[in-house]
């Protein structure tokens, strides 16, 4: 990186399994990061209630206000999610549902990755689409490219220990995250 200030990009987990191959790739991020940038993760979308309006007009719960503001005072956000019936899990758009309504909009010209696993082939390239649909209207800066779809993700998180083993996973990941820091870099 060029830069000399660190970036900071923080997590969003779609998932609320325990045992979740996804949540094995969002813990591998910062082991995974580029030098110059700090990866954490955000809080659990589980926090969230169901989204209502008029649970919004007497005002936002606080984990909404707080992963809101984490998200705003990242340089990016690496949302990591699993595939449900072809699409974003109801939970990380419960979540996503939140967050949107908020001003400032914390997404806002922020560069986003996103990151996907599956057990089946495809490793969750469906989801990536429909989230992509959603960042485009919360005026988000998507990295294109490299897409991180992980498929037949149970072959490459160790059972034992739930860590993301696979090497050439890991250093493709790793590339994304440099992409993303130059993205990020850019948009600053």
């Amino acid at each position: 990186m060029t830069d000399s200030r660190p970036l900071h990009f923080v997590t969003l987990l779609g998932s609320l399994r325990k045992g979740s191959l996804n949540a094995a790739i969002a813990r591998a991020l910062p082991a995974l990061a580029p030098e110059g940038v700090r990866i954490s993760a955000l809080g659990s979308v589980a926090e969230f209630p169901h989204y209502d309006a008029d649970l919004q007009a007497g005002g936002f719960p606080a984990p909404v206000q707080a992963m809101a503001e984490q998200i705003r005072g990242a340089d990016g956000v690496i949302i990591v999610t699993p595939e449900y019936n072809y699409s974003v899990p109801g939970a990380l758009k419960n979540a996503i549902d939140w967050l949107s309504r908020l001003t400032p909009q914390p997404f806002a010209g922020k560069a986003v990755a996103i990151q996907t696993a599956s057990p089946g082939l495809l490793g969750g390239a469906r989801a990536q689409y429909h989230l992509r649909q959603s960042l485009v209207f919360l005026d988000a800066h998507v990295l294109n490219k490299p897409e991180v779809m992980v498929g037949q993700a149970a072959a490459k998180v160790s059972g034992d220990t739930l860590e993301l083993s696979d090497g050439a996973t890991r250093d493709f990941i790793a590339t994304q995250l440099k992409a993303l820091a130059a993205l990020a870099a850019k948009v600053a």
